[in-house]
């Protein structure tokens, strides 16, 4: 979830929202990825999720963070987030811990600066008897269990989502995601871009698998965070079918964005509940929750940190579709999609892979993906096979960079995990639903002594 955003001024046109999205573009000498990680955190004694106040709770792990240079982010004088440089750490709503990282250049860069984060996250925690795990949904806790942080704009969520789909509470306090964030060179690139990630964000889906319990028992799925994102709130979720049709371009995103309902204004430190009202109406200074006043650029900015479909259009790129993980698997999301999108050959191949998938297949492994994971059938093949081909193709990318550490390693070492998964054909859900049933006897909780940070 974002804090308030910095995008200008008094809204003058419509042309600016598709202005405001265009101006990210980028030549391909300033392409960053910024990759963000969320994770649960949990008492060593009991393995609850720790509340906001209190010695070891998560505001003493956010001031214990400013050792390293942190600086507080704050609501009034709430504490609820931390930023450095150009990275930022923020709290989900139920106390999920995330790291939004800085726009860096390779994933040596980026895969540094995860390390960095976990070891000192690692530290204080420790100290306060708090420890950390990544996972895509909470193994064990309820949503009466789970504390809930701080933060205006989540109380406003935390109203509206019951109205609106069956999950999205539980999206709001017992998921988890990795996700990486590109950039794009103008319209046309940010096109196949999207195109190309939404139709293969099944296929990641599948590889990072990691949700496979609920409330201390196997859920029936492998990813069950993206299963729960199909009911949460369908006005701002899912796949896009009009990112496929002709025409296709910034202004077209606008159109969908502005019939997205809002959640909130923000206003003077504060949030004000806007849900279910129209942008549309906020241009014409029709809006009920700010009657005669009309927006600013800041404002469609954070409207849309508040649209969720599987891949999220800014003024980059967000890839969204895949669950929390270990931290190795933290490094192999971006290398996966960098692999993919930022080679022109790569893309060309990649597009060529999915080209003539029609929309009832894409949204179809979407739905399987989630149950199945790279058992999935699809075309008289498994989606195993588009994802050993997905690895092919971010394999030859990412070596073309040819971006190399200081001991002379490529890029594609990052892979590693995920080729590990295909030769194993077997996720990380796969090998914990595997665990519950032998060594741990049943006992879910294992899973927070054996796969912690």
């Amino acid at each position: 979830m974002s804090v308030p955003q910095q995008g200008g001024g008094l809204i003058e046109s419509r042309d600016q929202l598709a202005g405001f999205l265009e101006s990210g573009s980028k030549p391909k000498a300033d392409w960053r990825i910024g990759t963000e990680h969320e994770k649960f955190g949990f008492r060593l004694d009991t393995h609850a999720s720790p509340a906001y106040e209190g010695e070891n709770g998560i505001r003493a792990l956010l001031e214990g963070m400013k050792r390293f240079g942190w600086e507080g982010v704050y609501e009034g004088e709430t504490i609820i987030g931390l930023k450095h440089g150009m990275g930022a750490i923020s709290l989900e709503p139920g106390g999920q811990f995330e790291l939004s990282g800085a726009p860096l250049k390779t994933i040596h860069e980026t895969c540094a600066e995860v390390n960095l984060h976990l070891e000192q996250v690692r530290e204080v925690a420790s100290e306060l008897g708090l420890g950390f795990l990544g996972l895509g949904f909470h193994p064990t806790a309820t949503r009466e269990q789970t504390p809930v942080m701080p933060k205006g704009r989540y109380n406003i969520m935390r109203s509206y989502m019951p109205k609106v789909g069956g999950y999205g509470l539980d999206m709001m306090l017992r998921t988890c995601t990795v996700q990486v964030n590109l950039d794009f060179a103008d319209e046309a690139d940010m096109v196949r871009k999207l195109r190309v990630a939404f139709a293969l964000q099944p296929v990641a889906t599948a590889l990072f698998a990691n949700s496979p319990f609920r409330e201390g028992r196997p859920n029936g799925f492998l990813s069950y965070r993206s299963q729960v994102w199909t009911d949460t709130d369908n006005a701002r979720s899912g796949m896009l079918p009009f990112v496929f049709e002709d025409g296709f371009g910034f202004e077209r995103y606008v159109d969908y964005a502005l019939d997205v309902p809002m959640y909130f204004v923000y206003r003077d430190g504060k949030y004000i509940d806007a849900s279910g009202q129209s942008f549309r109406d906020f241009l014409d200074g029709k809006l009920p929750a700010l009657p005669g006043e009309k927006p600013t650029l800041s404002d469609w900015a954070d409207h849309l940190t508040t649209i969720f479909p599987e891949v999220r259009l800014k003024k980059y790129i967000e890839m969204r579709g895949a669950d929390g993980g270990p931290w190795k698997s933290l490094c192999a999301l971006p290398a996966l999609w960098v692999g993919v999108l930022y080679n022109s050959t790569g893309l060309d191949a990649a597009w060529d892979l999915v080209r003539d998938w029609t929309q009832e297949e894409r949204v179809a492994l979407r739905h399987a993906a989630p149950v199945l994971g790279l058992k999935t059938p699809f075309r008289n093949r498994t989606l195993k096979h588009y994802a050993a081909h997905m690895l092919e193709i971010a394999a030859a990318g990412l070596k073309s960079r040819a971006a190399l550490d200081g001991g002379g390693a490529s890029e594609d070492g990052f892979l590693q995990t995920l080729r590990i998964i295909l030769d194993r054909n077997e996720t990380r859900a796969d090998e914990l639903l595997r665990k519950y049933r032998t060594e741990w006897n049943g006992d879910v909780s294992r899973v927070f002594a054996d796969y912690a940070y």
